[in-house]
């Protein structure tokens, strides 16, 4: 076996910064990043080099986002990875602890997530399963007053970028994560849809279990929604530390995706 060489520096805070600018990472603009850092290499600081390289770049002006989601704070019934006695779920359902912005890790998000989460200044919206946080000017604005019963969709961080014109950078990783293509599943005419639970912090300090409907989420085919969107020439594509960068506008990928999707899946009407 091959060893793959050692690149012939670290990977810095600086490097990293002049890779994003020639990716065309927008100064005062807003960025929502989805990253795995493995992918990247050795970076000398890890998350602690990534985070400040971002805004480096974007500026005083511009506003860092990443989603911080919770999908274990979920209805047991559902978990598959792995699945739980039946028996267990009103056990769970009872004693899950409330989500709580400032305290609840996010999971399966990467170390780059929860960097921005727990750095000094970030904002985090208080949806218990799909939460988002900023750094920036616009991180109030992006993040608040997310709706429970609308995960994804139009009462949602993710519209709210749609309005700002914001860019995704998918950092170490392809479209399947690139949450954005959610949002354009709640554009389809009828979409399927699904219970959904998650336990919730009450305002005397308490927890309680909620129940909404909202649409059933599915990124099974993002990765070739993804291929197609690139095939157009609206992503731009570049190397980052050891890895991949994919730069693209939000509402180019959404408007994009909103027309695939209807194309490619069936709906409850169909």
């Amino acid at each position: 076996m091959i060893a793959t060489p050692a690149p012939a520096r670290p990977h810095t805070r600086a490097s990293l910064a002049a890779q994003f600018r020639d990716l065309g990472v927008r100064p005062g603009g807003v960025l929502l990043v989805h990253a795995a850092l493995r992918p990247l290499g050795f970076v000398c600081g890890g998350p602690q080099a990534v985070v400040p390289a971002l805004r480096d770049v974007l500026g005083p002006d511009g506003t860092l986002v990443v989603p911080t989601h919770t999908p274990e704070n979920s209805d047991p019934a559902g978990w598959n990875n792995p699945p739980v006695p039946a028996d267990w779920w009103p056990v769970i359902r009872a004693e899950l602890p409330g989500f709580d912005p400032a305290l609840t890790p996010s999971r399966f998000m990467g170390t780059l997530a929860e960097q921005v989460r727990t750095w000094p200044g970030a904002v985090r919206g208080d949806h218990p399963q799909v939460s988002f946080a900023a750094l920036g000017p616009a991180a109030g604005r992006i993040v608040a007053d997310h709706a429970l019963a609308d995960m994804l969709g139009e009462g949602s961080p993710l519209a709210r970028l749609h309005d700002l014109d914001a860019d995704v950078l998918l950092l170490g990783v392809d479209h399947g994560s690139n949450t954005s293509l959610h949002l354009a599943e709640y554009r389809q005419p009828a979409p399927p849809r699904q219970r959904c639970g998650a336990a919730v912090r009450t305002g005397d300090g308490g927890r309680e279990w909620v129940w909404w409907d909202d649409i059933l989420l599915d990124e099974g085919d993002f990765a070739r929604l993804g291929d197609d969107f690139e095939a157009t020439g609206a992503v731009r594509v570049g190397v980052v530390g050891d890895g991949t960068g994919r730069l693209m506008r939000q509402r180019a990928a959404v408007d994009f995706a909103v027309e695939w999707l209807a194309r490619n899946r069936r709906t409850e009407e169909a």
